[in-house]
């Protein structure tokens, strides 16, 4: 059951009439701490019709930096239940330099707990919220300048070579 919702999902946000959209949602859910990468929704957009380059790195911007207020809200009200671990480095680091390590938040793996260790301290929301963006901003931006700029022929070659590998 849960399969058929998940591509049901999956294949509702990769229809072309709901391209923006697809982006918004899968950029705000990838700000969560759920494992989705949103950059392939972008490029594939932004592949279709070059014309939305930056419609598409500015929902998908929006979307995601929601996704990190979203994270921060989420720390900002688990105080309690992790005051055990408030003597990490992480939380030094954190409190020491601010809502300045939200320009972080683009980081794989590493900025969305970011996003939710800023709630958890209470650093103020509307700073937070600005490098979160800016952040986020430059990731969508280089990563999809350089999607572009890599021929397609590469692209090819290698949905080809794990086609081999895979199949």
């Amino acid at each position: 059951m849960i399969e058929t919702a998940v591509q049901w999902l999956l294949d509702f946000v990769a229809a072309p009439t709901v391209g923006l959209t697809s982006v918004f949602i899968i950029s705000f859910i990838s700000a969560t701490l759920l494992p989705l990468g949103s950059e392939p929704a972008v490029f594939a957009v932004i592949k279709a019709n070059p014309a939305m380059f930056w419609p598409a790195i500015l929902v998908a911007t929006v979307g995601n930096t929601l996704g990190g207020a979203v994270d921060y809200f989420l720390g900002y009200r688990a105080k309690v239940a992790f005051a055990k671990e408030r003597q990490s480095r992480w939380f030094g680091w954190l409190k020491r330099y601010g809502a300045k390590t939200m320009l972080l938040s683009w980081l794989p793996g590493v900025g969305d707990p970011l996003c939710t260790l800023a709630g958890w301290l209470h650093l103020p929301f509307w700073p937070s919220l600005m490098y979160m963006a800016i952040g986020k901003f430059a990731r969508y931006l280089t990563m999809t300048l350089a999607l572009l700029y890599v021929p397609d022929s590469f692209w090819k070659s290698l949905g080809d070579m794990l086609t081999r590998i895979t199949g």
